[in-house]
């Protein structure tokens, strides 16, 4: 059959999708395989051909097609070649019958379908007998992870030692779920994802082949849409053509697929890293309006923070074909002006975004949302940066806002104090982050040691850290709630009659409950105790071990004690312990003696 959809004959057949039309039909039409199709030439001219194989990748890069090319080879006869081989430039005896999976010796087999032990026993029957008319016998079976247990360890046998005139080609697309035993039998070659340029470039083929006429932006979209699949990329090309009768623009393939117009993402982008929330929130909802979905919106976003943070250390990115002339300029920029911190933050951000939209009734909102949140992040530095500027004592104005208004004056009398921490933005601007918010003084968050309020006791102990809580458990000779609280306990929040906790793994199922009981009996007042979905801070015995480590290294680094370690081969510290201050009594002044009363006596002490 040739590529224009007529056979030898010159009848004209029905149509033909692309994917079935342009199907490969030798190993030199296969595009983006080239390791295993080296491999399968030399095994072939050194005649060392194996008895199984296993094709395995994602779907559309050409696991059954390449299957029965292989099957060809192997029984590729023609008036001058009767031998197995991979040059398959002239057609053979047996090769359009195989190629239209309809020769007798070569039999494929879906094993979605064909999943039990019986369909195996049949397999096992007919390889006793030689072929009818082809050197070999060969079973193609496409989607092998799906036969049942039994019909694996029915295969084994067979497998390991089939008759010399039986080949085996098995094709998968989730080789984790293929026993170990039937992989050990079987030659695996891993089929590539096509890269986006490859995919364009035989797009591009295509459509002159076809004669139609194609924009370099809509080929582009294609290719990334198929996500390395050459038949996805065909069956899309095939419905653009169908859905643009004539021209093929990339605002035809843009409305049929549902995306989102790259210049446009990047428009949003940007609105994204100045901060400005109006703008993206109104770009974001211009999109949906002409037909994007927000997913996908948020998708492309993620694409594009990706290809600006590769661009930043791999500046040859740009030269991707498959990339817009937007995409290359605009990504170098950014590229060069945000900080991997920045774009490793936003791109966090957008996956969970991705998630959140997805699993949402209300995808839109839940997408404003996402770019409200990453918005407002682009002013605010990481906690690494804001904690080395409040070290170094930098002082900044307060955050401009997001919609642009002028920064907030500092606050006047009557408000809690606020701390920012200044870092220098790639565009040479500042970003500030508030590390604390401002209040209004009759709305502050209540101390630890403020008093109880009117009408409530006077507590018994004061308790502001989860070292309060186990050393009133130690003076209550309540060990066993010690252990837990130090070892199971991650503190959240607390506030007086408030403990806001996360858990670890191995803490009883009752441990709020006796908590909040203890803490009543011991300060006189009620407590709540809560479980949180936060992660807390560190237990008090991680505390403790990072301070046991910490001084561990101060002694090793110790000259005294490396002396000691060195001269003592195998000698190593075990343990640190560091005596108490020693207490000074105070002494009333005339209790001290005068001295030339005392007298001289040497032994005397005070």
């Amino acid at each position: 059959m040739s590529e224009t959809g007529k056979d030898e004959t010159g009848r004209a057949n029905a149509y033909r999708v692309l994917a079935r039309k342009y199907r490969p039909r030798d190993f030199t039409a296969l595009i983006g395989q080239e390791p295993m199709v080296r491999t399968l030439t030399n095994a072939f001219a050194t005649g060392r051909i194996a008895q199984a194989w296993m094709l395995t990748g994602v779907r559309g890069v050409g696991k059954t097609t390449t299957a029965r090319i292989l099957a060809r080879a192997l029984n590729y006869k023609t008036a001058e070649i009767d031998q197995p081989t991979v040059d398959l430039s002239v057609p053979g005896e047996h090769c359009n019958a195989i190629m239209e999976g309809r020769h007798v010796d070569v039999i494929e087999m879906d094993a979605a379908s064909h999943t039990g032990i019986d369909d195996i026993r049949d397999i096992i029957e007919q390889v006793r007998y030689a072929p009818v008319s082809a050197r070999y016998k060969v079973y193609i079976i496409d989607e092998v992870h799906m036969l049942s247990n039994q019909a694996f360890n029915g295969l084994l046998k067979t497998l390991e030692e089939p008759p010399p005139h039986v080949k085996f080609i098995f094709a998968t697309t989730e080789i984790r779920k293929v026993p170990i035993t039937v992989l050990s039998r079987c030659q695996r070659f891993d089929l590539r994802r096509i890269d986006a340029a490859t995919i364009k470039a035989d797009l591009t083929r295509i459509g002159g082949l076809e004669g139609v006429e194609a924009d370099d932006d809509a080929l582009a979209m294609i290719a990334r849409a198929a996500e390395g699949s050459m038949r996805d990329a065909q069956s899309i090309f095939d419905q653009a053509i169908a859905h643009s009768s004539g021209r093929v623009t990339a605002e035809a393939v843009r409305d049929m697929l549902g995306l989102a117009d790259r210049a446009r993402v990047i428009d949003l982008f940007e609105h994204l890293m100045k901060g400005d929330v109006a703008a993206a929130l109104a770009e974001l909802r211009a999109q949906y309006d002409v037909g994007a979905d927000p997913a996908t919106v948020l998708t492309d976003l993620a694409e594009f923070n990706h290809l600006v943070t590769r661009m930043r250390f791999v500046p040859a990115a740009a030269d991707d074909p498959s990339l817009s002339q937007d995409e290359r300029a605009r990504g170098l920029e950014f590229s060069k002006s945000l900080s991997v911190r920045v774009l490793s933050r936003a791109w966090q951000m957008l996956l969970k975004g991705i998630t959140e939209v997805q699993g949402s009734n209300r995808p839109v909102s839940a997408a404003e949302m996402v770019i409200i949140r990453i918005a407002h992040a682009a002013d605010l530095p990481t906690l690494d940066e804001a904690l080395k500027s409040l070290e170094n004592g930098a002082a900044a104005p307060a955050p401009r806002p997001s919609n642009g208004a002028p920064a907030m004056q500092s606050p006047g009398p009557g408000a809690s104090a606020v701390s920012q921490a200044r870092m220098p933005s790639g565009n040479g601007g500042g970003q500030t982050m508030r590390l604390v918010e401002t209040v209004p003084a009759e709305a502050a968050p209540p101390r630890f040691d403020a008093p109880p309020a009117a009408g409530e006791p006077e507590p018994k102990a004061r308790i502001s850290s989860l070292a309060d809580i186990a050393a009133l458990a130690d003076s209550h000779r309540d060990m066993a709630l010690k252990v837990l609280v130090k070892r199971c306990v991650r503190p959240v929040r607390i506030e007086p009659g408030l403990l806001e906790v996360s858990l670890t793994g191995e803490a009883p199922k009752t441990l709020l409950n006796d908590l909040s009981n203890r803490l009543k009996d011991w300060t006189g007042r009620r407590w709540v105790v809560s479980l949180s979905r936060e992660e807390g801070g560190a237990t008090l015995a991680e505390l403790d071990d990072a301070k046991r480590e910490s001084a561990l290294m101060d002694a090793r680094s110790d000259p005294t004690v490396a002396a000691i370690l060195s001269r003592f081969p195998g000698a190593k510290i075990i343990d640190i312990r560091i005596p108490d201050a020693p207490e000074v009594e105070e002494i009333e002044p005339d209790a001290i003696p005068d001295p030339g009363v005392a007298g001289d006596d040497d032994d005397d002490e005070i």
